[in-house]
């Protein structure tokens, strides 16, 4: 009997790249000194720092109005911020009431502001947070454990994205923008 040789799998296909459809500089008054150019950073630089970043400042804004920043652990995957906090959080109640958000790294000398929409990820999304669990097991040293009813996790897509670092702003000052996507 002839032997058959075992099937390979096909690997999964890699996540799908985020391509800003506009590239640019940012959004500010002349003087600032900002300048057209030929070149930008390259979005790897903001991916970079995003998914390297250990702390991520969470921007919402109260039903009133009135802003509210909070520093959170999160992970950059498949192109989102992901994050998770208690349902009865401040942020939560904000991100019900408004899920626009804005997302700021630690740095201000190596700025990336990321600004979008939060998204609940469903809790049935097992592929996801096996992700999520496996990121937070090698990044944070502790596995993700979202307490039912009473967590939330959320994924953010940007809708835009700012960078520059200290050392050579303005001339590296860029915007990007991206398509609205749905979660």
């Amino acid at each position: 009997m002839p032997k058959v040789k075992a099937s390979k799998k096909a690997a999964p296909a890699p996540p799908p790249h985020l391509v800003p459809h506009a590239t640019g500089l940012p959004h500010v008054p002349p003087m600032y000194g900002l300048k057209a150019r030929k070149k930008y950073l390259p979005f790897s630089h903001a991916e970079t720092r995003l998914a390297k970043s250990r702390n991520y400042w969470i921007c919402t804004a109260r039903p009133d109005g009135r802003p509210h920043s909070i520093p959170v652990w999160g992970f950059w995957i498949d192109g989102a911020v992901y994050f998770g906090t208690a349902r009865s959080s401040r942020k939560a109640s904000n991100l019900a009431h408004n899920p626009a958000v804005s997302i700021h790294l630690d740095s201000g000398d190596d700025v990336v502001i990321l600004e979008g929409t939060a998204a609940e990820v469903n809790v049935k999304d097992k592929l996801t947070f096996k992700k999520l669990d496996a990121a937070s097991r090698v990044k944070y040293k502790m596995p993700m454990t979202p307490v039912p009813g009473q967590s939330i996790v959320y994924r953010v897509r940007p809708h835009v994205v700012l960078a520059w670092t200290e050392k050579d702003f303005p001339n590296n000052a860029t915007r990007w923008e991206f398509e609205a996507g749905t979660d």
